[in-house]
């Protein structure tokens, strides 16, 4: 079965290749299945391998990507600076082809990013936490270029009617933004449901980024195409690449989502 993916909707140039995996694809088995691409969740290390081996060939990837160790915070690395040894980062930001960008998701929400001139990409991972600390300012800031030239898309994250949170989180945003009490809606017994695509696109507009597409995913309520850690706890893990391709080379993808 080839691999799925999921493809920004947006107009940027052709050298820009950017996508989020789905569960379908891979060789994990149980709660991991298939194509779980995180490597610390307690799946298979050999399965995990071959997972990621096969979105490689598929993707005809230029080098391996930018795995991090995923921390909730707002640091941002370079891509072309991670290597095989543990990298600790939320995002990561390239401007030469060759370096893929990568973060793994199973219900926070991946960021993917670009220019207008296709000359400098990066990927960010946004939790409740990632974002209330500024993981998304941060990375527009890395990427060394005017922020109203910047296009951003929303990758698959829970959505706004599974996401719910307590009183301490809408308090937080709150306290940083007043615009932060559109993203919260009362739920039941005093809690409330959360809209990560909205905090993302309120913080990137006040970051000067203003074309932002995607948000129209649920990985909670889709079982069949993704990974959910408050759905299931135990999972696997997507992956949402960027980078951009060299001239003359041809990428190929799957079947899109």
């Amino acid at each position: 079965m080839p691999i799925e993916f999921v493809e920004p909707d947006w107009q940027v140039p052709g050298h820009v290749r950017a996508l989020t995996s789905t569960r379908a694809g891979g060789t994990s088995t149980g709660e991991f299945s298939s194509l779980n691409l995180g490597d610390h969740v307690g799946d298979d290390p050999v399965r995990v391998a071959a997972n990621r081996a096969r979105l490689r060939e598929q993707l005809r990837l230029p080098a391996e990507p930018s795995w991090l160790v995923q921390v909730h915070g707002c640091d941002v690395v370079a891509a072309g600076r991670v290597s095989g040894s543990p990298c600790a980062g939320d995002a990561a930001v390239a401007s030469l082809p060759g370096e893929v960008c990568a973060v793994l998701t199973a219900d926070c929400l991946p960021v993917l990013c670009c220019d207008d001139a296709g000359r400098v990409v990066a990927a960010a991972h946004a939790g409740w936490r990632g974002l209330l600390e500024g993981i998304l300012e941060a990375t527009v800031r890395h990427m060394q270029c005017p922020p109203e030239g910047i296009n951003a898309w929303l990758g698959p994250a829970i959505g706004p009617t599974a996401f719910e949170v307590g009183d301490d989180v809408r308090e937080a945003f709150c306290a940083r933004s007043a615009r932060a009490e559109e993203a919260f809606v009362a739920g039941e017994g005093g809690r409330w449901l959360a809209d990560l695509y909205c905090l993302a696109r309120q913080r990137l507009a006040a970051a000067g980024v203003h074309r932002i597409s995607g948000g129209d995913h649920c990985t909670f309520s889709d079982h069949e195409r993704f990974f959910s850690y408050r759905r299931d706890g135990r999972t696997g893990r997507m992956a949402s690449l960027i980078w951009l391709q060299a001239t003359g080379s041809r990428a190929r993808t799957g079947s899109p989502g």
